[in-house]
């Protein structure tokens, strides 16, 4: 395959940062078919269209995803590209890898395809970039076979979830978000590689409220690590940082760093449960929102509580149809434990797919599925009660409007009930 001339593409080289054009040329002198890659780039600038096909299906035998299909509209022009399949990879949890198995993997892909890989875009996956149909069998059967690795997820299904380094290497994490990462792999399996859901399912794993793997934007069922009692405070660690002899975590206001505690850490709660008394820093636990601004400004003085677990948000999604949208808290809190191959955790997920699966349109996330039929009537359907913290704003109209049953005595029977179950 010879090269093309790529003016466009060329100007990508240009300034002071690396580019993924030049990585193309290294990587065409083992594999020709990537100067066809660059000249069809060229020609979709030229164009200002895509020179990609729709996809197509396109797979292995016995998994409806794991392969997303990609077919050139100009095969004639540029033959090594007819075909240029993406593989994703089922990532170790917390993306831990040991060199060893990853230049395997890329031995197996210099083998099968164009050598080029995507580490951990937007979908999360280990993908490999570009095949022809025809290799994707004895690719697959080496994959599975040789180097015990399995295809990720792809299509209207559940995809490969993903999780953060959680107690591997982090001190906030509240559960051991690689047990309940690989526990749910595992455990849905069909889910992840035989599609059968409205559109695409994905579960991300946080250790604490700081969601590093920002699973509050980006998936449908969102596992946030949290605690249920009061946060610990080390009053002597706090008088170090009053007194400048321990430096903030980040962003204080002072010189060298020196924490404000009133400015930096009191001032910025975003609920105003903090104070200081007496030269002791107070918390109303009941107020704190978790949002681990105070514990990310002072680590050597505050730390999570000791009752932990995590909080289960849902409906998050990017942009498709109707905009961005963040995931809803559901449910508070749950017991995260591996011990009993996180039994509540199954329950809920499953509450939440035999609901979707049934009332979910083609191609609608989870979260547009609720937003369509309101979240009253999701949460009556998976069983949850509703509490303050799932109302958004007051009703900004006068009207309300009671269910049959509770016009006729059911209310006021549960108002008794509730008083009570919570009498002192």
């Amino acid at each position: 395959m010879a090269k093309h001339n790529t003016p466009m593409m060329d100007e990508l080289e240009k300034g002071p940062w690396p580019s993924f054009v030049t990585d193309l040329k290294r990587q065409a002198e083992k594999s020709p078919q990537c100067w066809d890659i660059l000249g069809q780039m060229e020609l979709s600038f030229k164009d200002k269209i895509t020179h990609w096909k729709h996809g197509g299906i396109v797979g292995v035998f016995g998994y409806g995803g794991g392969i997303v299909g990609r077919y050139s509209d100009v095969p004639a022009q540029f033959p090594g590209v007819a075909h240029f399949h993406t593989v994703r990879l089922n990532q170790p949890s917390s993306k831990f890898y040991n060199t060893e198995k990853l230049r395997q993997v890329c031995d197996l892909w210099e083998k099968y395809g164009s050598g080029m890989t995507n580490m951990h875009g937007s979908t999360g996956d280990l993908v490999l970039l570009g095949t022809r149909t025809e290799n994707l069998e004895p690719l697959f059967y080496d994959l599975t076979h040789n180097l015990n690795w399995d295809l990720g997820g792809s299509g209207s299904n559940l995809r490969t979830p993903s999780c953060c380094l959680g107690k591997a290497r982090c001190e906030w994490a509240c559960y051991d978000t690689q047990a309940a990462c690989h526990g749910m792999t595992m455990h849905y399996q069909d889910e992840i590689h035989r599609p059968a859901f409205p559109y695409k399912f994905k579960f991300k794993f946080s250790g604490c409220p700081n969601d590093c793997v920002a699973s509050i934007a980006r998936s449908d069922l969102s596992v946030i690590g949290n605690w249920k009692d009061d946060i610990r405070i080390d009053q002597a660690a706090v008088k170090e940082y009053a007194a400048g002899n321990y430096v903030a975590n980040g962003g204080a206001h002072g010189p060298k760093s020196t924490l404000d505690i009133q400015k930096d850490v009191i001032d910025l709660c975003p609920t105003g449960c903090m104070w200081l008394e007496g030269g002791q820093l107070k918390i109303d636990n009941a107020e704190c929102t978790r949002c681990m601004h105070c514990i990310n400004m002072m680590p050597r003085a505050l730390r999570p509580g000791v009752v932990q677990g995590a909080t289960i948000l849902c409906g998050a999604k990017a942009p498709i149809l109707d905009g961005a949208q963040l995931a809803t808290m559901i449910v508070p809190f749950i017991e995260m434990s591996p011990d009993n191959d996180f039994e509540q955790l199954v329950e809920f997920i499953e509450s939440v797919w035999d609901w979707w699966m049934e009332n979910g349109k083609n191609r609608e996330r989870l979260g547009e599925t609720m937003q369509r039929v309101g979240l009253p009537t999701f949460l009556k359907v998976i069983n949850v009660d509703p509490i303050p913290q799932h109302v958004k704003e007051p009703r900004s109209n006068p009207y309300v409007f009671w269910a049959e049953e509770e016009v006729e005595g059911g209310f006021e029977r549960d108002v008794k009930e509730f008083r009570a179950r919570n009498a002192m």
